[in-house]
């Protein structure tokens, strides 16, 4: 069945394509062609009119813009502070939604988080071991390579620049002692006197030997080089001396251990290097400790994207309009319920309008983006509107006829009176010739030669083309067309007397055969599409399309 329906749709275009060339060939000036009937020839003056070569086509108009607000979360509406018919602008708020759970997941996610936050931070301290308090490095445990267990002594700092002297004094005495107050240090055996200051008195009383009932005070004096911890010495301050000896203390010293197990991968001081609290010591790698690590970076990062999917759905309970427009429905207000998923309102960019329209295959290349248009509607009488050419779509569609056509968008910025889906028809002019002398499209030959009386004024210019008696060819130099008339710039006046054969004359012919049949060029065969639009007297139109549903070819 496909075979012969194809078939036949090809003998349907190709017998009249046979017919019609046969007969243009038998008409060709000069030639001679046996007809089974006489010719009958339309006569009538050359006549000045206007021509409008155009496309027409119809279409409805669409905004600008339009978008449709729907919302994933459900909830209570609390506020919806517009109506319909209310411009609003880009970002500004619509709807505010119930969100009083997601506020809730919020803070869990925080609390998640900073927890996340403080693990990896942990983690990466305990990597690094670092100088629990100012001095010097007085012994370094490990190499580097050395695999090292949690709790492990690495090091020892001391701070020895300053040693502490704690001697007894009276107790009546010391209540008289304050610290900062200056003390004068004498060592035992040299007898060298060094100075100090008070740094505290004992708030204790101490019974000592005989009976004696003594405070310690104790003295910072500042390390010349020689003092240790087997180093005895005596203090006085304020001329009072005290009860007994004591022996030196470092200021301060600290044994480093690893948090964690792992390799020593750097060590950062040396023995002996002067150091500040926190300042690294020892770096510690190995597979353990980074996997560790790892899991503490998967954490956090996993708490991060919690934080953000959780902080993005109170943001979606909170509805802001995606463009600046004109409210055109409403679908929900302040106390109503919304269930995810629903549309809660519609917008339309109405600063201007569009339309499309469909172009035939055959003028597609006529038309480019800029060009103007004429748009009228029913809706509004009396009035045109200019539109512009913004989009010539490189994708063809084709029609239920088989046709094909491009779709073009037109553009509309002054919309007084119109309105989205309105119907309305636009027309593209491609060129205009006003107040010319013109002749119907049939009545121009292949050559560019129209047929007039031989009393016509332009005969005397006939050229050597055999014509039928009383007639004679004269040369014509064209213009504008469209499918009814052709400009002639020259060649004969309108006092000439044109022939051509009309449709339905007598002849059988569906078509003008004295010249070139529905309305095509010199030298090529037309569509024989009809004129578009009703228009004023002596204004001839051009081919007309349908909308986006179609087109009339």
């Amino acid at each position: 069945m496909k075979k012969n329906s194809k078939l036949k749709k090809w003998l349907f275009i190709a017998i009249p394509i046979v017919v019609v060339t046969a007969i243009v060939i038998s008409l060709i000036p000069g030639k001679r062609g046996k007809t089974m009937m006489d010719i009958q020839y339309t006569t009538e003056k050359a006549e000045r009119r206007t021509i409008i070569s155009s496309l027409s086509g119809s279409g409805a108009l669409q905004p600008a813009n339009s978008y449709t607000v729907t919302t994933l979360v459900e909830g209570e509406v609390l506020s919806a502070d517009f109506e319909e018919g209310d411009i609003v602008e880009k970002d500004s708020i619509l709807y505010v939604i119930d969100s009083s759970d997601t506020a809730n997941n919020i803070e869990r996610s925080q609390i998640s988080l900073r927890q996340a936050q403080k693990s990896y931070n942990d983690s990466m301290e305990k990597k690094y071991i670092k100088a629990p308090i100012n001095g010097k490095v007085f012994s370094l445990d490990v190499e580097v390579g050395d695999e090292v267990r949690q709790g492990q002594t690495v090091a020892t700092i001391r701070d020895s620049d300053t040693m502490d002297l704690t001697v007894p004094f009276p107790a009546d005495d010391a209540k008289n002692i304050l610290a900062g107050d200056s003390a004068t240090v004498t060592l035992d055996n040299s007898f060298e006197t060094l100075y100090g200051t008070v740094k505290s008195v004992s708030g204790s009383d101490i019974v000592g030997m005989g009976n004696t009932i003594t405070r310690n005070v104790k003295i910072s004096v500042k390390n010349p080089g020689g003092l240790g911890l087997e180093q005895a010495a005596t203090a006085s301050v304020n001329g009072v001396n005290c009860s007994a000896p004591g022996k030196f203390e470092y200021k301060a010293e600290s044994t480093v251990t690893a948090e964690v197990s792992g390799t020593v991968v750097s060590i950062q001081a040396n023995e002996g290097s002067l150091v500040s609290k926190d300042q690294v010591l020892i770096t510690l790698g190995g597979s353990d400790l980074e996997n560790s690590l790892q899991n503490a970076r998967d954490n956090l990062r996993n708490a991060e994207l919690s934080m953000e999917n959780t902080q993005n759905q109170l943001d979606n309970y909170t509805i802001k309009s995606p463009i600046e427009g004109t409210i055109v429905d409403k679908e929900y207000k302040t106390g109503d319920t919304i269930e995810g998923g629903k549309t809660l309102c519609t917008i339309y960019d109405l600063s201007y309008l569009e339309m499309d329209m469909s172009i035939d295959e055959l003028d597609i290349s006529k038309v480019s983006v800029g060009q103007s248009v004429q748009i009228t509607a029913d809706a509004v009488e009396g009035k045109v509107y200019t539109g512009t050419i913004t989009k010539v779509s490189v994708v063809s569609e084709a029609t239920n006829m088989g046709a094909t056509s491009y779709p073009v968008t037109v553009r509309i910025d002054e919309t007084e009176g119109l309105r989205p889906g309105m119907n309305v028809d636009a027309e593209i002019v491609l060129a205009e010739a006003r107040d010319v002398i013109t002749v119907p499209s049939g009545a121009v030959n292949r050559g560019n030669v129209v047929l007039v009386t031989e009393n016509s004024p332009s005969a005397k210019n006939k050229t050597e083309l055999k014509a039928p008696e009383g007639y004679v060819y004269v040369e014509v130099e064209t213009g504008v067309s469209d499918d009814n008339y052709i400009e002639i710039k020259s060649g004969i006046t309108e006092k000439d007397t044109i022939a051509y054969v009309a449709a339905n004359t007598g002849s059988g012919l569906p078509f003008p055969i004295g010249g070139m049949g529905g309305g095509m060029s010199p030298g090529g065969m037309g569509s024989g599409m009809q004129s578009g639009g009703n228009r004023p007297s002596g204004v001839s139109g051009g081919r007309q399309y349908g909308g986006a549903g179609g087109f009339g070819r």
